[in-house]
């Protein structure tokens, strides 16, 4: 069976939705903008935070193996130097004598020729650039105050396993989650929100007994593959891709990433990675404290191995409009729409007045007023319905309920379906339950 072929013009158009409809900005944009730094705007928020909360709500709220966790994003030396990260977290870099750009070497299609300019065998010799961002802590700049912001949020689960351990009375296996900003100097950021210098990363730690640690390293790639298509990303879109040993890290013996189809090609959207106990063993040697585990059942004390399935919430939000983005024709026009699942929509409902006479604006308020202790919603009276309708489209809105002159006498509104675009009469009494039914939640 043949892949599916990514479709280029698919990038320029969500990004053009997302800058119109409030989903993301250029960040500093009336300063000239940063490069690859962007603010999330109103729709994009709200969006960016569904992501998370549904990744949260897998991966915590309907497990009993799992706690969360929220650490710092300032670490001293001594965390990033147990881990490898300030010996080895380098990507080899290059610059172009003619044109003056630099570039990652192993990104180049063509390692001989700048593809700025097109010179031949300008580049300089490689070398290492380390990807963290150093600060410094307190008053005086030194060795000593020296600081980084985290590049993953994975190490604060490392250097915290004791102190969840014994205070959850949790025993492996069981797995520590963390969602949070992290900061990598990227040589080459681009392709929008894909790869940028400031981002939020979903990771999980997940502590096991040595032996279970290929049966845990399966489970959680079946089981992380699974959550993009249960939230509506098409099969064709998904892969799951297990890399070939020369890609592996020299802890890992195992490690796949979750691909999606962007406009560019596949990419990652999520690594799964049978790290062993290459973490725990690194902070306990460093640190001189036991980050182990004593099993009284068995009378055996162990490291226990870490299975960590690590996904880019950013990225993650960019592969879901991508997927959600559609152009139908509608009555000889065309409709743009993001066919987003209800969990992840910015608004569930809107609420939209037939017109902006007081006699429908205020029962329809009334009538919001209700819906918002259940569901994220939006309120519209500007233009005609028609276009209210195509706005809320654009947005990934499953749901607009429309308060007419007739809802006056009948006290019932017209429910409007995203996705067929049929509508039915629903008494106001029976609203909120008529809502959360259509939604599925």
């Amino acid at each position: 069976m043949s892949s599916p072929a990514p479709d280029p013009t698919l990038f320029d158009k969500v990004v053009n939705l997302t800058k119109r409809r409030g989903f993301v900005f250029p960040s500093s944009e009336i300063y000239g903008g940063f490069r690859s730094t962007y603010d999330y705007g109103p729709i994009g928020v709200l969006l960016l935070r569904n992501v998370k909360d549904a990744w949260w709500r897998s991966m915590v709220q309907l497990r009993h193996d799992v706690l969360g966790l929220d650490a710092a994003i300032l670490s001293p030396p001594a965390v990033w130097e147990a881990s490898g990260h300030l010996a080895n977290f380098t990507d080899p870099l290059v610059d172009c004598k003619h044109c003056n750009e630099r570039f990652r070497l192993d990104k180049l299609d063509d390692p001989h020729t700048c593809p700025n300019c097109g010179e031949h065998d300008s580049f300089t010799e490689a070398r290492n650039f380390n990807l963290m961002f150093k600060t410094h802590a307190g008053p005086v700049e030194g060795s000593g105050h020296d600081v980084f912001l985290r590049p993953e949020t994975a190490q604060g689960m490392f250097t915290n396993f004791s102190n969840v351990l014994q205070t959850s009375r949790k025993k492996p296996p069981f797995g520590i989650a963390q969602v949070g900003k992290s900061f990598r100097n990227e040589i080459t950021p681009g392709n929008f929100v894909f790869r940028t210098r400031e981002f939020e990363q979903m990771e999980m730690e997940f502590f096991v007994p040595p032996a279970e640690a290929g049966e845990w390293y399966e489970y959680w790639k079946n089981e992380r593959f699974q959550w993009y298509l249960d939230l509506g990303m098409p099969a064709e879109s998904l892969r799951l891709r297990e890399h070939e040993a020369d890609e592996l890290s020299h802890y890992s013996s195992g490690t796949a990433d979750v691909e999606f189809l962007f406009p560019w090609g596949w990419d990652e959207l999520e690594g799964i990675a049978n790290r062993g106990d290459y973490d725990l063993n690194a902070h306990a040697t460093a640190s001189g404290e036991k980050l182990d585990y004593f099993d009284p059942q068995t009378n055996e004390r162990y490291t226990p191995h870490v299975i960590e399935p690590a996904a880019g919430a950013t990225r993650t939000m960019m592969a879901f409009l991508m997927a959600a983005y559609d152009e139908e024709e509608v009555r000889g026009e065309t409709r743009t729409v993001l066919h987003l699942h209800p969990r992840l929509a910015p608004y569930k409902v809107a609420v939209l007045p037939l017109s902006k006479k007081p006699e429908l604006t205020g029962p329809a308020q009334e009538l919001l007023a209700t819906l918002q202790p259940h569901f994220m919603c939006d309120y519209d009276e500007t233009q005609n319905i028609g276009k209210r309708y195509r706005r809320q489209d654009e947005l990934g809105t499953p749901l607009c309920i429309t308060f007419d002159f007739e809802s006056v006498d009948d006290h019932a509104v017209t429910v409007r379906d995203r996705d067929t675009m049929e509508q039915d009469r629903v008494p106001l009494d029976q609203i909120v339950d008529h809502v959360r039914t259509k939604l599925g939640l």
